[in-house]
């Protein structure tokens, strides 16, 4: 696959739109939904450089939905590092959360969601990702060079032993735009083999946490067969 990342206006109109899906994402009130969650359990984990405040509209409507829903608690999100696995496994067993949980991960973290998902399948009902660049070159996005100076590794060796694209062996979907200008789509996208299933919306990266249309996506994704 190519190493392109997204055009520059789609990029252009990412960084025009920054401040105002960060407001939303954090302030605007909760979508109205018709969904039942049945009490089950989510975890929502924030994208590169964001924190649970991100995912705060997100989450809201989740919880007013019925579900029991989590951020991270791991405050904000600076890349990959060798214990990060092992932190988000403590925040799991200090809530004494009943399982199994959905993990639903925007951007970075739906890496991270799809990693722990790995290594703990037994502990996960499904992992869903958001705008998350999980397939093929790792440098197919427009943050890379910002993530390695902030991560302090090269964006191809993370300091975990893993292979990106591999899927976890749970159900998995992955969300994508084709007007993300932050991720390219087919990385977000994937392959057969490495997702389960995926769906397109009509949104920007950032509004992955914040549009209406996306949000009502994803809660139904959450409890879909």
């Amino acid at each position: 696959m190519s190493d392109q990342p997204p055009a520059l206006p789609l990029l252009l109109r990412e960084v025009g739109s920054f401040a105002y899906m960060r407001l939303r994402a954090s302030f605007a009130p909760r979508v109205k939904s018709a969904v039942s969650g049945d009490g089950r359990t989510i975890i929502v984990f924030p994208g590169f450089m964001a924190s649970d405040r991100t995912t705060s509209r997100l989450r809201r409507t989740l919880k007013w939905a019925g579900f029991d829903v989590h951020g991270w608690g791991l405050g904000r999100n600076r890349g990959i590092r060798a214990d990060t696995l092992e932190k988000v496994e403590r925040q799991i067993k200090q809530r004494a959360l009943k399982g199994p949980v959905t993990l639903v991960g925007w951007s970075l973290g739906g890496l991270v969601a799809r990693e722990y998902a790995k290594r703990f399948p037994d502990q996960i009902a499904r992992v869903i990702t958001l705008g998350s660049p999980f397939s093929g070159s790792p440098r197919a996005n427009n943050v890379w060079r910002v993530y390695e100076l902030v991560a302090r590794h090269k964006v191809d060796a993370p300091p975990i032993d893993t292979f990106v694209s591999e899927k976890p062996p749970v159900k998995t979907i992955a969300f994508w735009s084709a007007k993300d200008g932050v991720v390219a789509p087919h990385s977000a996208r994937g392959l057969d083999g490495e997702r389960d299933q995926a769906i397109e919306l009509d949104c920007t990266h950032m509004a992955f946490v914040a549009d209406p249309d996306a949000i009502h996506a994803i809660t139904m994704a959450i409890i879909a067969d």
